[in-house]
């Protein structure tokens, strides 16, 4: 079984940026140690914010799963409550306004 390395490689597309970030800006008399460890720093900063910035996309992710799972949950009850009182309400009504009839046919005889 292979074991797991820590002193993970960068990508191709990484190194070549830091070096090209590195050689942008290079002083005058600045030897090619000091470019390399200049983008060998470039490089960690950039693998640090790619780690950063894909654990914020996760976490926006699993928010944005858990909200939309939420509004599935509402949409899936809200059927079943307003379908109840609605069929209800039209004979709620009916009597109530038979009743009120009733009331008024009363008091006038």
């Amino acid at each position: 079984m292979a074991k797991y390395n820590k002193a993970h490689q960068a990508s191709a597309e990484t190194i070549d940026e830091s070096n090209k970030m590195a050689k942008s800006i290079q002083k005058t008399g600045q030897t090619k140690e000091q470019t390399k460890l200049i983008a060998q720093g470039i490089q960690k900063g950039i693998e640090q914010y790619k780690k950063q910035h894909k654990a914020k996309m996760r976490e926006q992710d699993k928010v944005k799963k858990k909200h939309v799972a939420q509004q599935q949950q509402e949409r899936d009850i809200t059927p079943e409550l307003e379908n109840v009182p609605s069929a209800k309400l039209p004979w709620i009504l009916l009597g109530l306004s038979w009743a009120g009839f009733g009331v008024a046919l009363a008091l006038l005889s």
